[in-house]
């Protein structure tokens, strides 16, 4: 689907996973890849953080070839291992390939594992990215909290996670979206181990920019 043209083709795979394809097939968090999918293979893959629905081996396995390249927090240097990673750290900037990527914070404030313990602490390191391909800003915006960073995005997409729980709720995704003011805003991370389509419907009753509901697709 393009949700701008001229634009990238963006397919969401379920839950926080995306095949973006412009200049290169970048994909951002595979993870449960259908195993007959037929997946173009990747030139890029973006990796937010090292849990493993972000972070599978197996569903990175599929997708690499020779040339593959991932980029990633050095958290998950263990599962990359005999893999060609570049490694980055929130504000960091970096071309693969002739794409750009900006590795941009994510992290929680208000979702907790046990008292003061975050689900992904601000410390660990754990990133959005913003990837321009085909002259689009994508924003991935990652497991992540409604934070004071998100004022210093600029982005023609936004891919906004909206389950709640360990991510923002609807209604703090939606004040996210609102902010970034992006052309389009993209709900992510329900359907998957938390969170359903009432939970996108309510993001996009509250957004106050478009909004592309997708359908999951088992790859292309």
């Amino acid at each position: 689907m393009k949700l701008l043209d001229p634009g990238p083709e963006i397919v969401w795979l379920g839950h926080d996973t995306f095949k973006i394809t412009g200049e290169q097939v970048v994909y951002i968090d595979p993870y449960k890849l259908a195993p007959r999918a037929k997946l173009a293979p990747a030139g890029i893959i973006l990796v937010t953080h090292e849990h493993g629905d972000h972070l599978s081996p197996d569903d990175i396995a599929k997708l690499s070839g020779p040339d593959t390249i991932i980029v990633a927090p050095a958290e998950g240097a263990t599962k990359l291992k005999g893999h060609k990673v570049e490694f980055v750290k929130p504000g960091d900037k970096v071309t693969v390939k002739g794409i750009v990527i900006e590795a941009v914070p994510a992290y929680n404030i208000s979702k907790f594992r046990s008292p003061g313990v975050p689900f992904h602490p601000k410390q660990d390191g754990k990133v959005g990215f913003i990837v321009t391909v085909s002259g689009r800003r994508v924003y991935h915006a990652g497991d992540t909290d409604f934070i004071p960073e998100m004022s210093s995005i600029v982005c023609d997409i936004a891919l906004i996670p909206v389950s709640g729980t360990y991510v923002m709720t609807p209604e703090e995704g939606a004040q996210a979206a609102n902010l970034i003011k992006a052309k389009v805003a993209v709900p992510m991370h329900y359907g998957a181990i938390v969170g359903d389509d009432r939970n996108a419907e309510q993001f996009k009753k509250l957004c106050h920019v478009p909004v592309t509901i997708m359908t999951p697709e088992a790859g292309q």
